[in-house]
Parts: C-alpha cells; sequence; structure tokens
C-alpha cells in the first residue's frame, strides 16, 4: 500500500500526557504540542458509549464496508425534500477519514476546504482504505479518539476526565450518551449556545436506547434529570513533577499508570505545604517527600518540590526527589549495618570519641565536644561524627563505596580517594529517590531475610485497575540484600532509639505512638536538611533545602526534616513493628564496659549480633592489676609480697579517651596510683603508656597559616597523662620547650617540614612522635 499510505495524522498526532493513580483515578495530565487536549487512545470503549454511538451514528456499522448506500440514498431524500444539507448520510468510517484528513490539514497550517461532492468521494475511499486495514473494532477506537468534543478537547478519554472527571469507562448511560451525540454539534456544548439543543438530542438517543432495552424505565427517569456539565472541569495536578519525570524517562508514553495511592498523595502534599510556610520564614524554600511501601515496593506519595512560591527563583518545575544533593550524615546506618554484620563491630562495642586528625582533615560533632569513647549504636543514634569518621576509616572507603553501589546509590562516579573520610558526612551527593528506596529495603530486609528485594516502582506494568483491584508487576527489577536480616533489624533497633524532635521527646510514653526507626541528616555548610524513617509498612524520605544550593541559617535534619516526616506518619494508619528474626540473630558474651569479647577479665553480658558475623575483638581496656592490702595503691612483686597483695581486673581507657570519658561518666575510677616505694623499676614492669599526644596525632599534616602582618601562626601542642597531678615536659627538635601541670598545652612556633616532638613525665614515661608540617620549606 505504499501507494496509498494510511494518513499521517494516525501516527503523529501529539497526545497529552496522562498521570492516573494506582486506584485509576486522575493524578494531573499536561496538553498536547499542539495545544489541544488530547489524550491517548482507549484500549477498548466502554459498552455504554460504544451503544450510544453506534446507535446515534451507524446503526449498520458491522454489516457494511465502509459506507452505506442506503443512508446516503435516505440522506439524499431527506436533503432535497428539506431544500438544504440536512444529512450527509456518512458512516462512522467516513466521519473518520474527514476527521483525519481534517487533521492533516492542520498540520499543514491549511484550511480545510468546502464539503462538496469531490470530498464526500476521497471521504468514501479512505473510509474503504480504512475498513481493509483495521478491524471495525479498531475503527471504533479510532474515531472515539480523533472526534472533537468542544474547544480544544479531542478524543473520547479527555472529554471524559475534562466534562466529568472520571475515565471513560466509569460514565452513566446518560454521560455516555451526551459525549455520543457532541460531536455531531461540538459548539453546543457551551454555556449560551443552545445548550437545550443538545439536552434534547441526548434525551432523544436515551429514549432510543432504551427502547432496545439497555437500561430500565427507572434507569431513563434518572439519566434524563441529568444535568449537562457547565463547563470543562479543570484537572487536578496533584503530581506535577512525577508527571515531568516520568514524561521525561519514557518519553514514547503518554499514559502512565502509577503506583500513587491519591489519598496518601494529599496527605504528604498537605504536610508539605504546612510546613512551607515555617521553613521560608527560617530561609528553607523547597520540600521534597517519599513515601515508600517497603512491603510492595511501590511508591505511594510523590512530592517532588514544594516550593514556597512559584518564582522563578525558587525553580518550583524542579524535580528534587530526583535531584543529588549532599547526604549529611544520612548514610551511617548503612556504615553500622555492615560492619555489624562483618564482624566489625558489636552494638555496643566502644568507638572513640575525641580530637581526631586525619591527614589535614578534623571532623568534629555537631555539638563540638567528646565523649572519650561511645557505644556505637549511641553514635548512630546521637549522630557523632567523629566515631563514623573512624569507623569508615577501619571499614574502608572504597569498599563502603561499592557496598553504597551495589544497595542502589547510582550517583557515586567518583574515585574513593576523591571523596575521602566525608564520605559518611555528606562528601557525596545522593538522591531522595535512591536513598529512600535503599532504607526502605533495609525495612524489607529486617522483615522478610535475605530475598532478592525489588527497586521501587512508579509505575504499575498492568493497565487495569479496576474496582481498586491493582495487578501489580508481574516482573520487576530486584537486587539482592546487601545488608541482611540480622544486621538489618539490629540497625532499625538502633535507629528506634533516635530522640525525637519537639515534644516527642517522650514518645514512648503515649500507648499510641507507633514505632519509628528514622535519621536525620544535615549537609556541610547548611544546604540540604533529611529525614528517613520507616515503621512497619513503610518508608518515608524527606528532603528540605534551597533548589539554588544557598545556605539556611537554621536548617538541620532534626528541626527542619524531622517535623515533616512525624507529621506525615502521624496522618497514616499506624503499623505494627515486625518481629524480632530470632533465626537471623545468635549471643554472645561481651563486656558491660566496652562491648568487646570477655576474655575472663571483665563483667559479662548477653548481646545479640547477626548470625553472618565473626566477631572475634577481645576487649582491650580491661587490665589484670595487683594492690596493697588495703587496695589504695598499686604495688607489684618487687616492692610487695604476694600475701599481701590483692588482684582485680579494672577497666582502662586510653588516656585521651579516659580524659574525656571522666567528664561524662562520674563513676569511673581511674587506675589507682602506684605506691611510693614501688615507683623504682617501673618502667620495666608497667606496661601501661600514661601519656598521649591529643595533637598532633599519628596522621597529622599541619598546615598553619600566616597572620595578617605575615607572620606564620603558632600552633598548639596538647596532651593528657592519666595521673591529673603528673607534670610532662616538653621537648620539640631536640630542643626543651617548658613543662606544664595540669593542662597538657604548649603554644610552639613551626615552620614547614619534619617535626619530632618528646614528651616526659618524672617516672621517666616518655613519648616521642614525628609530624609534618605542610607549606613551603
Amino acid at each position: 500500500m505504499q501507494f496509498f499510505p494510511l494518513p499521517s495524522s494516525l501516527t503523529k498526532t501529539p497526545y497529552a500526557n496522562l498521570l492516573l493513580a494506582r486506584d485509576g483515578s486522575l493524578l494531573g495530565a499536561g496538553i498536547a504540542a499542539d495545544q489541544q487536549w488530547r489524550f491517548a487512545p482507549v484500549e477498548s470503549l466502554p459498552d455504554k458509549y460504544k451503544k450510544s454511538l453506534l446507535l446515534f451514528e451507524d446503526q449498520h456499522f458491522y454489516r457494511h464496508p465502509g459506507i452505506n448506500p442506503l443512508a446516503i440514498a435516505r440522506a439524499l431524500q431527506g436533503n432535497l425534500q428539506a431544500g438544504k444539507v440536512t444529512s450527509g448520510g456518512s458512516t462512522i468510517s467516513m466521519q473518520l477519514a474527514r476527521l483525519l484528513r481534517q487533521a492533516e490539514y492542520q498540520q499543514q497550517d491549511k484550511k480545510l476546504p468546502a464539503r462538496s461532492i469531490t470530498s464526500k468521494l476521497l471521504e468514501a475511499g479512505r473510509a474503504f482504505q480504512l475498513e481493509w486495514r483495521f478491524s471495525k473494532e479498531e475503527l471504533l477506537i479510532h474515531y472515539a479518539s480523533h472526534a472533537p468534543f468542544g474547544g480544544n478537547i479531542v478524543g473520547l478519554r479527555a472529554a471524559a476526565w475534562r466534562y466529568f472527571g472520571r475515565a471513560p469507562e466509569h460514565l452513566s448511560w446518560a454521560e455516555s450518551a451526551l459525549l455520543a451525540v457532541l460531536p455531531n454539534s461540538p459548539a453546543l456544548i457551551h454555556p449560551g449556545r443552545q445548550r437545550d439543543l443538545l439536552k434534547q438530542k441526548r434525551d432523544r438517543l436515551l429514549q432510543r436506547l432504551h427502547a432496545k432495552h439497555y437500561f430500565s424505565d427507572l434507569d431513563l427517569q434518572l439519566a434524563l434529570i441529568e444535568p449537562l456539565p457547565e463547563r470543562p472541569q479543570s484537572l487536578p495536578q496533584l503530581a506535577p513533577h512525577l508527571l515531568a519525570t516520568l514524561k521525561k524517562q519514557h518519553s514514547a508514553q503518554h499514559v502512565f499508570h502509577s503506583s500513587i495511592d491519591p489519598f496518601i498523595q494529599r496527605i504528604a502534599t498537605q504536610v508539605a505545604e504546612r510546613h512551607s510556610l515555617r521553613l521560608a520564614n527560617e530561609g528553607v524554600n523547597n520540600i521534597s517527600l517519599l513515601l515508600i511501601d517497603h512491603e510492595r515496593m511501590d511508591a505511594l506519595a510523590y512530592v517532588g518540590n514544594q516550593a514556597w512560591q512559584k518564582q522563578q527563583r525558587y525553580a518550583p518545575d524542579l524535580d528534587l526527589v530526583q535531584r543529588p544533593r549532599s547526604t549529611g550524615s544520612i548514610l551511617k546506618p548503612l556504615l553500622y549495618g555492615l560492619m555489624l554484620q562483618e564482624g566489625e563491630l558489636a552494638p555496643t562495642s566502644l568507638i572513640p570519641d575525641i580530637p581526631t586528625q586525619f591527614g589535614g582533615y578534623s571532623p568534629k560533632n555537631y555539638d563540638r565536644s567528646f565523649r572519650g569513647a561511645v557505644p556505637a549504636q549511641f553514635a548512630l543514634a546521637h549522630s557523632l561524627n567523629i566515631p563514623s569518621v573512624r569507623m569508615l576509616r577501619d571499614y574502608g572507603i572504597g569498599k563502603f563505596q561499592e557496598k553504597l553501589q551495589a544497595m542502589g546509590m547510582t550517583t557515586l562516579f567518583r574515585p574513593a580517594d576523591d571523596y575521602g573520610l566525608t564520605l559518611i558526612l555528606g562528601g557525596a551527593e545522593g538522591t531522595l529517590w535512591d536513598l529512600t528506596g535503599i532504607y526502605a529495603r533495609l525495612a524489607a530486609s529486617a522483615r522478610d531475610g535475605n530475598i532478592n528485594q525489588p527497586i521501587p516502582t512508579l509505575l504499575l506494568q498492568n493497565k487495569k485497575a479496576l474496582e481498586n483491584k491493582i495487578v501489580l508487576q508481574e516482573k520487576t527489577p530486584s537486587i539482592k540484600p546487601v545488608i541482611q536480616q540480622g544486621a538489618a533489624w539490629l540497625t532499625l533497633q538502633a535507629l528506634i532509639d533516635v530522640a525525637r524532635p519537639g515534644n516527642d521527646n517522650y514518645w514512648r510514653d503515649f500507648s499510641g505512638s507507633q514505632t519509628i526507626a528514622w535519621k536525620t541528616g544535615t549537609s556541610y555548610g547548611l544546604r540540604d536538611a533529611w529525614a528517613i524513617g520507616s515503621n512497619g509498612r513503610y518508608t518515608l524520605g524527606v528532603w528540605v533545602g534551597n533548589a539554588g544550593g544557598e545556605p539556611a541559617s537554621f536548617i538541620s535534619g532534626q528541626s527542619s526534616a524531622a517535623p515533616i516526616l512525624f507529621d506525615v506518619f502521624d496522618a497514616l494508619p499506624s503499623i505494627n513493628w515486625f518481629s524480632k528474626p530470632a533465626h537471623a540473630l545468635k549471643t554472645i558474651s561481651v563486656c558491660k564496659d566496652d562491648g568487646y569479647l570477655t576474655g575472663g577479665q571483665c563483667d559479662a553480658v548477653d548481646m545479640e549480633i547477626p548470625n553472618t558475623s565473626h566477631f572475634a575483638k577481645v576487649t582491650q581496656n580491661h587490665r589484670h592489676i595487683h594492690l596493697d592490702i588495703d587496695e589504695q595503691f598499686r604495688v607489684h612483686s618487687r616492692c610487695e609480697t604476694v600475701n599481701n597483695m590483692r588482684a582485680h581486673d579494672w577497666f582502662v581507657l586510653p588516656p585521651t579517651q579516659e580524659f574525656y570519658w571522666r567528664q561524662h561518666h562520674s563513676e569511673y575510677k581511674a587506675l589507682p596510683p602506684w605506691r611510693s616505694d614501688c615507683l623504682n623499676d617501673l618502667l620495666q614492669i608497667d606496661e601501661d603508656q600514661p601519656i598521649e599526644l591529643v595533637y598532633p596525632n599519628e596522621e597529622s599534616r599541619i598546615y598553619i597559616p600566616m597572620d595578617l602582618d605575615g607572620k606564620r601562626s603558632r600552633v598548639v601542642l596538647k596532651a593528657v597523662h592519666r595521673n591529673p597531678a603528673a607534670q610532662l615536659y616538653w621537648h620539640l627538635d631536640d630542643e626543651f620547650l617548658g613543662e606544664t601541670k595540669i593542662f597538657h598545652e604548649r603554644e610552639a612556633a613551626l615552620e614547614p617540614g619534619v617535626h619530632k616532638l618528646l614528651v616526659v613525665d618524672k617516672q621517666g614515661y616518655r613519648l616521642e612522635r614525628r609530624f609534618r608540617v605542610i607549606g613551603k620549606e
């Protein structure tokens, strides 16, 4: 048929985009490129509309080959009797041919010639061709999809949504009859244009349908009193950013059957709108939300960007769910879960929380304080930065990056060394889509075990969602859980203990409060705030900030994003937390003081760890010591007889950890001092090193800036000693700097290059360290 090609308007017709919720309701739509409300063709014609159309336009549609000679003869006779053209006798196939011809002229910016015998013959010829190429059902669908319904509304699907606010299959008899007669006189739908004539045409068709026994007498009475629509309805725009994103991702698709729940979408949107004003007063102008059902891995709510105002400077059209932003602390639980799983730590294992430098990098906690050492689960629940950086250093940056990529984080494209240790504190960017999906799979793994987890989906593969019975995807992409059930469960348990914002700090006191495992994050420079949490069924991710990246003085995950997260959860049904997977856990015996294996030197407690863990770290913080008979002083065999010694196991932290630990733990008992007569030959007996340098540490590379007067600034060297009354003597590059008591700090002028620092106490304990000052030598 290359000599008689089909009309180009059949294949080149621009369609509007339609976004449907999981129950088939309309979430939003976008107009077609030619500014027509023309939606993609329906897959099949609803029975009510089909019966109405055939009875009104072409009763013999299934019996003729494209033209109906009897209908043409009747039309010709009627026109002669009336003295004017009152009927053309066109079949649906001929009308479709005319619609396609008209569309071709419009595409070429030409005006369709006036109707004539020639045009009638052309339509008849085209009708024969269409009948030959398409089935009768396909012809009906093509007609219904190209028919005009008033103004710039084209096609049955667009007309059903614009006039009645629902899909064609849900129209009543009166609505179906109206849409069957409307293309015959599309101008009559507008107010003031003989709408009574349009109603008469509809009612006559309803009478004929009733005469065919398609519906009862009561149905006819009810149908006749249904009013005509006043004007086209405005279409909802519940998820405009999702529609734009799906259109970009699936450019060839025009109807999107999404997984979004319209009720939950409205809740999420309302919460975002409510918090928008609060945050705008704090200089934060954009909010995005994503809610995932982690049981089915469906996205149920998608607020791409709740902008404070629609002004261009707030980038209201940007979909921030898909936009990479600095992750802040939101990756910390993933590192914790991986280290639990691989036996690097137990939940209560102590992690140092002391002044720390790694090369030129010196992380700080949010409160600028140090606690000496903290249990790993405490460090996670309180989002302490220094322990997290130390954990990443021990685990390995490259290894962690590979695990994150395996979990589904798609934005880590640089080499691991480029991220460095800042990776755990926001040195990398992630999207709300990726991160919420990772947390959803973490919850699913804790609940369901080590089965492959689907990647969260926005679209339902099956195009029909009838009577709220949604057929989910038959095949969805899935990935193997990286953090398996035992570690996932313990990670979420640590996140349950995160203190909630505002008055919710005592949430456990309220019987109606639901269990939520959640984590916040705030990026460096106060540009991004995150909150991601899971209850027994849903995982919710919240991002707030400025689309342009401007900082906000008061932004934080705790105060800015978390209130939004809990407001959404409070508006959803309360879901019970899933039960503990006892089969995925095992019990070990650890020291009560530091969470490491006992080694027989401490009071032990039972601790659950993942059954995949091979945790084998024995405590190094407990020492076997000997005291005198009064248990006041330490003694050794060269100054006291064995009979007068009392043996004890003592919890002892390294000097720097001890220095800060004692500020938070009044119950901590420092090592008793040596008895004065036991100080001789002490260095050959005592294995303890009581001195520790706080700065510089072993990995320090010091940069010293120049002052305004052109002179190099001085650096403060700092040390601690187990004995608060100890006196320390400082030597730098073999030159005596001086001595210190109680507060062991010394200023020094340092030139670029390698330096040697020596610190000695009165007992002869000495600590030597080499370090480098960066700069031009």
